[in-house]
């Protein structure tokens, strides 16, 4: 019988991206990854949705694979929903990779291209096929795996959850071993990095912390061009009740082994038990036969001035701050006030390449070139490519709610924009 011994997670927004539209749930036994798709932060709202409806766990009575594959279905329809309910939400989706480790298998349910990985005798065995363009033509031999990567379609996927009010889910289950590590990731970590670079890291590290972080930084450091999301989780083989743990059948790791668990071998000193009593009493005097205890004066101390206490120096102390404080205190809920206000107004303008953008914050800059405005969402569409009048009314600079932008940016990507 197996469980989970250890596991790690860990997510980063990466450096070309301004949002994390990646998701996860890590809930042991189950395990679940999506990575998100939409503008206007409705790829987010996709991803959050997929792993939400995992948060109550597998069904009880079914097996995994069945009970994945209603979570998955039931993820899907509610995502699909919500893009038809909500204009700003129009055609998001998601990837989604969820793995539960049972008493001897590991199921796998999986849409999309986030991945699933085991690795076992220092092999790395992917468990899940990209639902994308490029591996499709690679599937049919029209594409080799080299000029997959440098394809500019690679990013497309074939299926996600979200855009279809059904989609079809893979769904495996693998016979699991004692030391298996998994890794479950989005493909911001395996568009940067190859397998063989995953297998060295992981082969490179005794703790799944180390590896997962060191995953994520060799993620960046090749660029870092989407968001980032790691799972790891090593199994173990539970004694049968009566048997030692020795007497497992174990298969070597594949990761370096798990440093031991260094546990504390000092104990508190034990009183001594036993002893008579160390004799403190004070000195006897003879006199006339009769014993009578000196007892020793205390020398007088010389009259001192009284001092303050300790409290009343620390009470002097801090009314001599107390003006500085809540002029800091004052001056730091000025700044997020004013922070707070530059996050919650939009406007529309063009990026340094000319694309239609979605900025928060005030369309100024302050000397120093200090902006007080950041990019939001980027849409495809170049403002050259629309008509005057339409230019010059969206591109004005107007100030806008985050819901009025989103939707003139979506009326602008699917042309539904009046005049001009």
């Amino acid at each position: 019988m197996l469980r989970v011994a250890e596991h790690w997670s860990g997510t980063d927004t990466g450096l070309q991206r301004r949002a994390n539209e990646d998701s996860m749930l890590v809930r042991s036994p189950l395990f679940v990854v999506a990575d998100g798709m939409g503008g206007a932060q409705a790829g987010e709202v996709a991803s959050r949705v997929a792993v939400e409806t995992f948060s109550g766990g597998l069904s009880d009575g079914s097996d995994p694979e069945t009970s994945l594959l209603a979570q998955v279905e039931q993820a899907n329809a509610r995502i699909n929903e919500l893009s038809h309910a909500n204009l700003e939400h129009a055609g998001m989706g998601t990837t989604i990779t969820a793995i539960y480790v049972g008493e001897n298998e590991v199921s796998v349910a999986h849409v999309g291209d986030s991945r699933a990985y085991c690795l076992r005798n220092r092999e790395l065995l992917r468990l899940t096929d990209d639902h994308s363009l490029v591996d499709e033509l690679i599937r049919q031999g029209k594409l080799t795996p080299e000029e997959a990567e440098e394809h500019p379609q690679r990013s497309v996927i074939t299926r996600a959850l979200g855009p279809e009010a059904t989609v079809e889910v893979d769904v495996r289950s693998f016979r699991a071993r004692a030391g298996d590590v998994y890794l479950v990731c989005s493909d911001g970590l395996t568009t940067m990095l190859g397998e063989d670079v995953l297998l060295d890291v992981l082969l490179s590290h005794a703790r799944l912390h180390d590896a997962g972080e060191q995953l994520i930084a060799a993620a960046n450091a090749a660029g870092g061009k989407d968001n980032i999301t790691v799972v790891l989780l090593r199994v173990e083989e539970l004694p049968v009740e009566g048997e030692s743990a020795s007497d497992g059948h174990t298969t070597a790791t594949s990761l370096a082994p798990a440093p031991a668990d260094f546990g504390s071998s000092m104990e508190p000193a034990a009183s001594p038990v036993g002893q008579a009593p160390v004799d403190m009493g004070v000195p006897e005097q003879q006199d006339g036969g009769v014993a009578q205890a000196v007892i020793p004066r205390r020398p007088r101390s010389p009259t001192r001035a009284p001092q303050p206490s300790r409290g009343a120096r620390a009470r002097r102390r801090l009314r001599r701050l107390r003006g500085p404080l809540i002029a800091l205190v004052v001056v730091g809920l000025l700044a997020a006030g004013a922070y707070l206000a530059l996050q919650s107004v939009y406007f529309i303008g063009t990026n340094q390449r000319g694309l239609v953008t979605m900025f928060s914050g005030l369309p100024y800059e302050l000397p120093g070139k200090i902006k007080l405005y950041s990019s939001s969402y980027v849409s495809g569409v170049s403002a050259s490519t629309l008509p005057a009048a339409r230019r010059q009314a969206l591109l004005d600079h107007a100030l806008r709610s985050e819901a009025d932008a989103a939707q003139l940016m979506r009326q602008l990507e699917l042309g539904q924009l009046s005049g001009g």
